[in-house]
């Protein structure tokens, strides 16, 4: 009786209405420059009717490599199909792959070997978008072992990445199927925090992400409420598993940039006027739990603005910023201190009425930096100064009392 060898990789698909693109991502597969033997796939057709059910059991029947098919009823999201087939997996690595996305052809033979080699846990691909635009702050070079708070890697949270099993094993870490956005974020964030380093491969393009045609891809559907459950989730787990303070802040970044600006950003003027009041309401919590001014310090000035106005509840004047921030206006530069501060004098700087303090109009030194005749402080004063400054207006009192 011959043993069975453990696979190296459980590729794991969720699969919904997905053809014709399931064609080219089932290729990619079967493509991979690693070997049927280090493989196994893990399909799960989540009720669709258009014959991707039928077309993975095609491929199944002829694949070099071992594929289990799952047909089950639709579950609503990708989160029920990615832990039905979590839960099939044998490979010491797991890899999720989207049924309309496809490989490059030694993106699991690369990725394998830099987990082995480094001991991490987590090992991202580099990302090239078709028809859609990728992430691309973290593909500057290829790291055998970094980690969230040293890297640029909390800026790509998809769940389309290398893991290692016993990690989501040890830790019983699977996709949280309340959500219907944004889940994975949450589970690659876990994972982040968990890892045993991470490793990032950016000298080879791993993964394909490709735009549908018809807009049924799923980033492009659901309603502002599901945006804020997502950072909800996502700024919990982050204050659960981080201390406060300077770490904390930094991925605090994250879903207050990403997931929560955007609800203020040009759509917010075309909203009525009870959705936008919803939006403060659904916002009012979150900032108060967790905008501080560590968190303020590390953005850009029309980002702390705005959220700045959101804490105050000040629909009024943010209405005003994000028409400027929209017509992609570009804001006056005021040096002040010899050169050493400048403020971007984005609607209501120094306006009595607004009441809103220079200091949130005040530039960090990477964005300074464009400003001609801007000479950078001593090392490490500015920073102490800016947070100390911006640490007495980013208080619940103060919102409070302003907004008051």
């Amino acid at each position: 009786m011959t043993a069975v060898t453990q696979p190296d990789v459980s590729v794991i698909i969720g699969a919904y209405e997905a053809m014709p693109y399931l064609v080219e991502c089932l290729a990619s597969v079967e493509a991979q420059t690693i070997g049927p033997a280090r493989l196994e796939v893990i399909a799960v057709d989540d009720g669709s009717t258009d014959g991707t059910g039928e077309y993975l059991e095609e491929f199944a029947a002829r694949a070099p490599m071992p594929v289990t098919v799952i047909r089950q009823e639709n579950s609503g999201g990708p989160s029920g199909p990615r832990n039905v087939g979590l839960a099939k997996a044998a490979g010491r690595y797991v890899f999720f792959l989207d049924a309309d996305d496809r490989l490059g052809p030694e993106a699991l033979e690369r990725m394998v070997a830099m987990a082995d080699e480094n001991g991490t846990d987590v090992v991202l691909g580099k990302v090239e978008g078709v028809n859609r635009t990728p992430p691309k702050s973290m593909w500057g070079k290829t790291l055998g072992r970094t980690d969230v708070f040293s890297s640029n890697i909390k800026f790509t949270l998809s769940a389309q990445k290398l893991f290692r099993r016993d990690l989501l094993d040890r830790h019983g870490m699977r996709f949280d199927e309340s959500l219907f956005t944004g889940e994975d974020a949450l589970f690659t964030m876990e994972a982040y925090l968990r890892a045993n380093g991470v490793s990032v491969v950016a000298d080879y393009p791993c993964y394909y992400l490709v735009g549908r045609e018809d807009g049924k891809h799923v980033t492009k559907s659901g309603s502002y409420t599901l945006r804020f459950d997502s950072a909800r989730a996502l700024m919990k787990l982050i204050a659960d598993m981080v201390p406060a303070g300077d770490k904390r802040d930094l991925l605090m970044v994250r879903p207050f940039v990403i997931t929560l600006l955007p609800q203020f950003g040009p759509r917010f003027l075309k909203d009525s006027e009870e959705v936008r009041r919803h939006k403060l309401e659904l916002a009012e919590p979150l900032m108060e739990a967790y905008w501080t001014p560590g968190v303020a310090r590390r953005l850009k000035v029309h980002e702390r603005l705005r959220l700045h106005l959101v804490a105050r509840q000040r629909t009024d004047l943010l209405l005003d910023v994000v028409e400027f921030v929209k017509a992609k206006k570009q804001p006056e530069a005021v040096l002040e201190k010899r050169g050493t501060r400048v403020y971007f004098a984005y609607p209501h700087f120094r306006s009595k009425q607004a009441g809103i303090p220079d200091e949130i109009y005040l530039a960090a030194p990477r964005e300074a930096r464009s400003v001609e005749g801007y000479r950078e402080a001593a090392a490490n004063s500015f920073p102490r100064r800016v947070l100390r400054k911006i640490r007495r207006i980013v208080s619940a009192k103060t919102f409070k009392t302003a907004a008051a």
